[in-house]
């Protein structure tokens, strides 16, 4: 069944705390709320205590009340489940519900998501409240979504208490079946580790030294599948009680700790919590990565922009307000990028709390507010490109993205370097093909890959022979596929493979890693790319290449002078690249070019890095957003002729974009992909 926001708009809008208001505000923020264009909030998010002040008393009077004058103001509801912390009526009843750390302390009440989430009776008490939820207000009209819980894992997505240890033994019993199965994944000959009893195994506690690194792995994928659990429970409840509802939890963007591909299985609609760094000038880099991770989740199916910032955040040592303008090109980047919305936390700023200097909509100033001003603007205007509303966006370049490398890279503690991470490494290359204006989705490993002409792997250092059959297939279809280094070094059990990396890639690119070869700090060899050289640093590879492998880049210093560094090999009807090391920005964009240009992908010449341009189309047209991130002007080359729906002004040849500045470009769908490049400077 397809279940999708009940909402016949662009969602705009935000979190909304009433209970922390008296009544008679409600209705003044219902007047702003209009006057802002809102159509859609968030609530009751954190409100279980005041919504069963005792076990098994409700008080449902408030919540009935603020439901019902937001429906009759046209507003709906995105109605959160209430379940993202526990009253601490639960909590004192049950004390072993409270998680633990690695050191074996409990955390104790006076935040959120004080629970541990293999407890039973957590579990137990979620599906009581989602029942109740869902038994009051699954037939209220204003109902768009189910909102459950609230940003998983955001405090505590490990706990390391005496239930997770029990809940860990029961999984990895299910993945093993038998102890000397588990003996053998986890290599206990090594340091004298074999376990007699699944008793005595244990959470990965702090330890004299190294942990064992598959039992470090295992229970970063068992802490996921549990919290994944816990989802399922609530959307188990509200697919029972309202089969037509869709359910979605909010996600927080390229997150390393839960898995998503797997949460996204599970429910309806994809929604993300984003807050790129005011402060840094380039966060944009980032945040087209998270969309485009976000909105490949379900096969580019559009997704929504749950929460973001109208201003500062208050978490960070440092809380930058955004620049003026900012809020606008960094809403319109999410839409541009897939989002059938913009949404913030919150609506009122609160007066109080742990959030009080967390910027809103509404800010403390009331209407005179800036941020009011600003999102007030921008909610008017969004309703100018409601066409683009369940178009999708065009990317030909994929990357693939996997969590168990991601984990296996950055939990296991006897690596070769502790420096090469897939997060570091799937950000450089992305913010690569960014400079040379294409955009990236996301993959798995296995695929599919049949929307794309290029997949990138910028690590996969754990793999597998499917996701080796997969890239080849693709590869000799006439595809081009390029990896990364310290990938194919261990199986799923941390085991390396026979004959060494790159393991099971070892037949599609052709090379052999003899030696990982990482750098300390502060060194860093030369790669002759053509007649440029570039700097590696972090990691390099001595590799051996069959005759048929093109050299593309040799390493000119250190101890692998004349070594190949990058390399090329015929796959089929494709290409299979690899690359060894760890290139600057420049290194990997000129690596990248020469990738697109043989894939007939067109890069830009002139880079610029406040340049944005992502194209969602229908059936018959796209929609090219072009954005502005920087605070100078800004002059492209785009197709004339072209409409931009937000000014409703015909383009020609060029267009200049202000400070922060966006257009949206309506034109005929064409089979090649609308490709904007910055306007040639004349000396």
């Amino acid at each position: 069944m397809s279940r999708t926001l009940r909402l016949d708009a662009l969602a705009y809008g935000g979190d909304y705390n009433p209970d922390q208001w008296s009544e008679d505000v409600w209705h003044e923020d219902v007047r702003l709320m209009r006057e802002a264009g809102v159509n859609i909030v968030s609530l009751p998010i954190f409100s279980w205590p005041q919504l069963e002040p005792e076990p098994g008393v409700y008080d449902w009077g408030w919540l009935d009340r603020i439901l019902d004058l937001l429906w009759s103001n046209g507003i709906a509801i995105d109605l959160a489940t209430a379940t993202a912390t526990p009253p601490s009526w639960l909590l004192r009843a049950h004390p072993e519900m409270m998680p633990m750390d690695a050191d074996g302390r409990r955390l104790e009440f006076g935040s959120r998501q004080v629970y541990c989430p293999s407890s039973p009776i957590w579990r137990e008490n979620v599906v009581r409240m989602a029942r109740a939820m869902a038994e009051r207000y699954g037939d209220h009209p204003g109902l768009a979504m189910w909102h459950v819980s609230n940003e998983y894992g955001d405090h505590v997505s490990r706990c390391w208490c005496p239930e997770s240890a029990r809940h860990f033994r029961r999984w990895l019993q299910n993945r093993y079946g038998t102890l000397e199965g588990l003996n053998e994944a986890w290599g206990v000959n090594v340091w004298g580790q074999r376990y007699t009893s699944w008793d005595h195994i244990e959470t990965p506690k702090k330890a004299p030294g190294p942990g064992n690194p598959t039992q470090l792995l295992d229970f970063e994928r068992f802490s996921s599948d549990a919290m994944l659990e816990l989802f399922q429970v609530e959307i188990d409840v509200l697919r029972e009680v309202t089969p037509d509802v869709a359910v979605t939890t909010n996600f927080m963007s390229m997150f390393r700790d839960l898995d998503y591909w797997r949460f996204a299985e599970v429910e309806d609609v994809v929604t993300d919590d984003a807050y790129p760094e005011p402060a840094d000038p380039i966060s944009h880099v980032g945040a087209s990565l998270n969309y485009g991770l976000m909105r490949s989740l379900k096969d580019g199916q559009p997704w929504l922009l749950l929460e973001s910032s109208a201003g500062a955040t208050s978490w960070r040592d440092i809380n930058v307000p955004k620049a003026p303008g900012k809020i606008r090109v960094e809403s319109l980047q999410a839409v541009a990028h897939g989002s059938d919305g913009i949404m913030f936390f919150q609506w009122r700023q609160a007066r109080y709390g742990q959030e009080k200097f967390h910027s809103s909509m509404l800010g403390h100033r009331g209407e005179k507010s800036r941020s009011y001003r600003e999102t007030t603007a921008l909610g008017n205007e969004l309703a100018r490109l409601e066409p683009v509303r369940g178009t999708r966006v065009r990317a030909r370049v994929a990357l693939v993205v996997d969590w168990d490398s991601w984990w296996g890279s950055s939990a296991i503690e006897s690596l070769p370097s502790q420096r090469l991470q897939w997060a570091q490494q799937a950000r450089a290359w992305q913010r690569a093909m960014y400079l040379l204006g294409q955009p990236v989705d996301a993959v798995r490993a296995t695929g599919p890959f049949d929307a794309y002409d290029v997949v990138i792997v910028p690590n996969l250092y754990i793999s597998d022979a499917a996701q080796a059959t997969a890239l080849t297939a693709f590869a000799e279809a006439g595809g081009t596929v390029v990896v990364g280094p310290f990938s194919g070094v261990v199986d799923a059990t941390e085991k390396v493979f026979d004959g060494g990396a790159p393991g099971p890639f070892r037949n599609l690119l052709g090379i052999e890693v003899d030696e990982q070869w990482p750098l300390d700090d502060g060194v860093a060899e030369s790669v002759a790319l053509g007649v440029a050289t570039h700097p590696a640093t972090i990691w390099t590879e001595w590799i051996e290449a069959d005759a048929d492998v093109d050299v593309h880049a040799r390493y000119r210093s250190g101890e692998l002078d004349a070594l190949p560094a990058v390399t090329a090999r015929a796959a089929g009807e494709g290409t299979a690249w690899y690359v060894s090391c760890v290139l600057d920005d420049a290194g990997m964009a000129a690596v990248f070019r020469d990738v697109l240009s043989g894939a007939g992908i067109p890069a830009r010449d002139r880079v610029d890095v406040h340049l944005d341009a992502v194209t969602r189309s229908s059936a018959d047209t796209d929609y090219t957003f072009v954005l502005n991130h920087g605070r100078d002007p800004l002059t492209v080359d785009v197709p004339a002729g072209a409409r931009d729906l937000l000014s409703g002004e015909t383009t020609g040849a060029t267009l200049t974009l202000p400070r922060f500045g966006v257009a949206v470009l309506e034109t005929p769908r064409t089979g090649a992909v609308p490709f904007v490049t910055p306007t040639p400077t004349i000396d």
